[in-house]
């Protein structure tokens, strides 16, 4: 697939810099729930919305892509790779966010094998997060990303989390709406609000939340 060509086109519409101010609180959010780790990895970072802007000692980007805006974060150890051919430091990293990437791997058994090597990857007590479209709540929403090929819930990605090694912490099944050209509200201010009053996530939430330990 032509990466570049594809996000182009699906965020066309999309002011960038309001994409990134709306991850300001919802990596504040995701790192308190993952205990504030200090040695960050993140596997699938894209634009570097979350690795930016995590507050840690040691922060990692690997993604296919090179994309400017990820080198542009001072201090980002930055991998222009595939995740499972990238070079990575064993039994290193104690936190490790996972992003919306999860359905765009070839097979479930592609999935395993992604967390497997996540797994080897994490400190002992490591935390890993995963946040995805969650295909109980999306619907056909899912199916409207060329990109998009494994259907995921927050039971299977749980299920996967365990299979790999991990022990399942945390499930949320419906935490963030589907995307960023949905009903996502398009502030950080108001994105905050929105992480606070959680009844709000019955009601918007589309994605999943799932924090599982090494």
């Amino acid at each position: 697939m032509d990466l570049d060509r594809l996000y182009q086109y699906r965020f066309r519409d999309v002011a960038q810099q309001k994409r990134a101010d709306v991850w300001v609180p919802i990596v504040a959010h995701i790192q308190r729930q993952m205990g504030n780790p200090q040695r960050v990895l993140d596997p699938a970072a894209g634009l570097g919305e979350f690795i930016g802007l995590i507050e840690a000692k040691e922060r990692w980007a690997v993604d296919m892509v090179a994309h400017e805006e990820a080198g542009a974060f001072e201090g980002v150890n930055l991998i222009v790779s595939e995740i499972m051919k990238a070079d990575l430091p064993t039994g290193h990293f104690d936190g490790i966010f996972v992003s919306n990437f999860l359905e765009h791997l070839d097979s479930q058994e592609a999935v395993f094998e992604f967390l497997s090597r996540m797994r080897e990857v994490a400190a002992p007590d490591g935390r890993i997060a995963i946040m995805g479209p969650n295909i109980a709540y999306a619907g056909k929403e899912y199916w409207d990303f060329a990109d998009h090929i494994v259907p995921l819930t927050h039971r299977a990605v749980a299920e996967h989390l365990y299979m790999a090694g991990f022990e399942p912490e945390l499930i949320i099944p419906r935490f963030l709406p589907y995307s960023f050209t949905s009903r996502l509200p398009a502030s950080p201010a108001l994105t905050s609000a929105y992480l606070r009053f959680k009844p709000a996530w019955r009601l918007l939430g589309k994605q999943f939340l799932v924090i599982g330990r090494k």
